[in-house]
């Protein structure tokens, strides 16, 4: 069997799918996103809180990773990494990032596009230290996206990591970053197992402004 194949003989959409009635939808894109995980939450959702986060060299080349979604506030979506890493020297050269959750038991995705902003020292320090030990240890290292010679390198600078944390639980790196995406864009995408596919997108021209919103085919 080819790949091709094996890939055809794949179900889509296979459960149950919630309903998704767009013209009920919120005036604000953040209240529609707080009801919609609050949905996948209790739907039992595999890790509803993870999100892709892409971004972009200065050449304009992309790159994705999946990252864990730290808080939701009326600013916006809130993520964590070190400033030096691939994905906070991009951001430091080109703000701008798209955000994408997959819910694939519900066949919902949610896709946000805006700019990310570095928070204040306080804040990224907060976050840091409100993180699991073992987290935190693996925060210090401050060569993410570095290459790696031996495994048994990383082995060696987690166990003075953590030994640095054991030692002083208040330790924050310079590096620790903090970030927020300020929407511009926001589109919800609920599927249909007769390909008759929902998609709403709010939009709007300035970062403080009212949102617009509307179908999309899909």
């Amino acid at each position: 069997m080819t790949v091709r194949e094996l890939l055809r003989g794949l179900p889509v959409f296979a459960g149950d799918l919630p309903a998704f009635d767009p013209s009920a939808a919120p005036d604000d894109p953040i209240a529609l996103f707080t009801a919609w995980f609050e949905e996948a939450v209790a739907a039992g959702v595999s890790e509803p809180h993870a999100m892709a986060v892409a971004t972009a060299d200065e050449a304009g080349a992309p790159s994705a990773r999946v990252v864990i979604l730290k808080d939701l506030t009326p600013e916006g979506w809130w993520f964590a990494t070190t400033t030096t890493s691939r994905k906070g020297r991009e951001l430091a050269a080109d703000p701008q990032a798209a955000l994408l959750f997959h819910w694939r038991e519900q066949g919902r995705q949610v896709r946000v596009g805006g700019v990310a902003e570095l928070a204040t020292p306080g804040l990224c320090a907060a976050d840091f230290r409100s993180r699991p030990p073992a987290s935190r240890a693996a925060g210090l290292h401050g060569r993410q996206s570095d290459p790696l010679a031996d495994p048994a390198e990383m082995d060696r600078a987690f166990d003075e990591s953590r030994a640095r944390v054991e030692a002083d639980p208040s330790l924050v790196p310079d590096d620790w970053g903090l970030y927020v995406v300020r929407p511009v864009e926001v589109e919800f995408w609920q599927g249909s197992p007769d390909r008759r596919h929902v998609r709403l997108r709010y939009r709007r021209e300035e970062s403080r402004g009212t949102w617009e919103r509307g179908l999309l085919w899909p």
